[in-house]
């Protein structure tokens, strides 16, 4: 095989499957606040939206510089991470 595909298999075979989504709401935050949604899982990333209700979840991840939990969220168009501790599964 050529090397550029084996480096393409090998790294298509290295990367996590991905999650189904499921449903979380936004919880814990103060009353009237919104969770930022950011481009990656580090709060100085930038903010790409926020959410403030219902929100689906691809997966987390505690690999973070910070070592907190971030999951990968959707709503609507937006697409992000947001910190895990403000989402609880419905």
């Amino acid at each position: 095989m050529r090397p550029l595909l084996l480096a393409v298999l090998a790294g298509s075979l290295a990367a996590p499957a991905a999650a189904d989504p499921q449903a979380y709401r936004v919880e814990g935050l103060p009353r009237g606040e919104a969770l930022s949604v950011r481009a990656e899982p580090d709060p100085a990333a930038e903010r790409v939206g926020e959410v403030r209700g219902r929100v689906l979840v691809f997966g987390c991840t505690n690999e973070t510089p910070s070592r907190t939990t971030w999951c990968r969220v959707k709503d609507g168009r937006t697409l992000g991470w947001a910190r895990r501790r403000y989402l609880a599964p419905e």
